[in-house]
């Protein structure tokens, strides 16, 4: 029996894709090897990877004058290679000045690595309020190198219902739980960045969507495999990318563009984010922590009503397990916040969630 994998990453993906990797894991496009097995430079691997870049390209409508790279690392290297491609001084430790606004765990990692590269100042925070919210984003300094900002925040349950407008100053934003899940304008930005493990394919490989005018800015001390000219000089080629991630992408693309397109599965997300916010506002058990405004369409933390710790703890560790018997997996907060969270990405079909919904109210009495 298939579960309904509500993890936050590595999370759920379309079975219809898992199947057809399957059907293709010992012979694919008709070679007679995997695609684990290609060299990354073959005749055989170059349609596939040149296919994945133009599926994403004409999904996102990505701007002719980006570069799109296939990296390694994780959205996390992504916290060092921005500073240091954008902001970094002739020597460590004396770089140029950035924005960043912190709305949760992903965010502060996110400034705290971008210090060591870059005179970072936080304009705005929504610490105050166990992240909760989003903050109102002041006006870049007009002498900074980049604004950063998380577009939406996995752990915490937040979304930025609108882009800052920055002005001159490039926007640079982790959008790893978000990506293809909406329309996003692309060209509002300088670079955007996203881990594939939660919304496009297998964990080991990231996007990065990049505006060519900010390639080549990397100091010459940086490491030759951070920065961006290394890779986009190379077509992501420069050594071995993650090739068989970067196939996974493609067949979860054409999964995507085969119903419909980014609008067709932003309709179905909201379907079904609706769908378990209004359940959550009519539950005597059960409630959202963040406010209406900034709710998250793909990560939905949720937390009891009761109000004696040590009951609740083990209220929501009793409610997690039995979730999991029933076929529910993977519900359970981050653990820095605790509560339960469903991550209901693209992948996650709208009877999972209608399948989540019963068992609460069941559980609930």
């Amino acid at each position: 029996m298939r579960v309904y994998n509500f993890s936050p990453g590595p999370s759920a993906l379309p079975l219809p894709v898992l199947e057809k990797a399957a059907s293709e894991m010992t012979n694919a496009n008709g070679t007679g090897q995997s695609v684990m097995e290609m060299s990354h430079r073959s005749k055989d691997y170059k349609p596939i990877f040149e296919k994945t870049e133009s599926l994403l390209r004409e999904l996102m409508g990505i701007p002719s004058n980006y570069k799109v790279l296939f990296l390694q690392g994780g959205a996390s290297l992504q916290f060092a290679m921005v500073p240091l491609n954008l902001a970094a001084g002739d020597m460590p430790g004396k770089g140029k000045k950035a924005s960043y606004i912190d709305t949760g765990i992903w965010s502060d990692k996110a400034i705290k690595e971008g210090a060591k590269y870059a005179s970072v100042e936080v304009k705005a925070s929504s610490k105050d309020k166990a992240y909760t919210y989003i903050p109102e984003a002041p006006a870049p300094s007009a002498d900074d190198a980049y604004y950063h900002i998380t577009l939406n925040n996995t752990i915490v349950g937040t979304r930025w219902d609108k882009i800052p407008d920055t002005g001159k100053v490039p926007l640079v934003s982790d959008i790893s739980s978000c990506i293809l899940s909406e329309p996003l304008d692309v060209s509002k930005f300088g670079i955007v960045y996203a881990g594939a493990q939660k919304n496009l394919g297998p964990a080991g490989v990231t996007v990065v969507i990049i505006r060519e005018d900010l390639i080549g800015k990397a100091p010459d001390w940086t490491p030759i495999m951070l920065r961006y000219d290394t890779h986009a000089s190379e077509g992501s080629m420069y050594n071995t990318p993650p090739c068989y991630s970067i196939y996974m992408i493609g067949l979860v693309l054409e999964w995507i563009k085969n119903l419909g397109g980014v609008n067709a599965i932003a309709k179905l997300n909201m379907e079904k984010a609706d769908l378990f916010y209004n359940y959550l506002e009519s539950s005597k058990m059960f409630y959202s922590p963040v406010e209406k405004q900034f709710r998250s369409l793909m990560n939905i933390p949720f937390v009891t009503t009761e109000k004696d710790e040590a009951k609740k703890t083990e209220l929501e560790s009793r409610f997690v397990k039995e979730a999991a018997a029933a076929g529910l997996i993977n519900l359970a907060g981050h653990r820095l916040v605790g509560g339960m969270r469903a991550s209901i990405y693209n992948a996650m079909p709208i009877d999972g969630v209608k399948a989540l919904i019963d068992f609460m109210k069941k559980f609930e009495g």
